[in-house]
């Protein structure tokens, strides 16, 4: 199921969708030219297929009040790696959960309203019994933040 290929007609229903995903099958349909049943149709086998996976809302941190996006990279007990990840997932302000190779094991994005969430945040993962270290990086800028891999 994933990995098959996907042609022209699903990649410009997909730009549209990325475009504004509360676009109607009828207006997308409108645009490409094509009946309202293909574009239906495709959309569900695009579902099904696993390659439209919902249907969201993109929200702006910092009108949230969010004024820190940090990166936080983490040293953890071997055995225990896939307990913390499942733990780090759990706090909502957590963006990101990322298994990686290296001198880490684990790389956190998450954002934080202030310095002070930010330090609380870390002293409570320290006190983690199978983290060992972490690494805190705090991002100036956001400069390309994309969800979606290129069609």
């Amino acid at each position: 199921m994933y990995g098959e290929a996907i042609d022209e007609l699903d990649k410009r229903i997909l730009e549209l969708l990325l475009q504004d995903s509360r676009r109607s099958t009828r207006s997308i349909a409108k645009a490409l030219n094509k009946p309202v049943s293909t574009v239906h149709d495709r959309i569900k086998r695009l579902e099904k297929k696993g390659v439209i996976k919902g249907y969201t809302v993109v929200l702006d941190e910092k009108a949230l009040g969010y004024q820190i996006k940090a990166l936080i990279l983490i040293n953890v007990v071997g055995r225990h790696i896939e307990e913390v990840e499942n733990d780090l997932s759990r706090y909502e302000n957590v963006l990101t959960v990322l298994d990686i190779t290296g001198e880490f094991d684990v790389a956190v994005i998450a954002v934080f309203h202030s310095m002070d969430e930010l330090d609380r945040f870390v002293k409570t993962l320290l006190k983690h019994p199978y983290i060992r270290q972490t690494r805190t990086s705090i991002a100036f800028r956001t400069v390309k933040s994309e969800v979606n891999p290129p069609l």
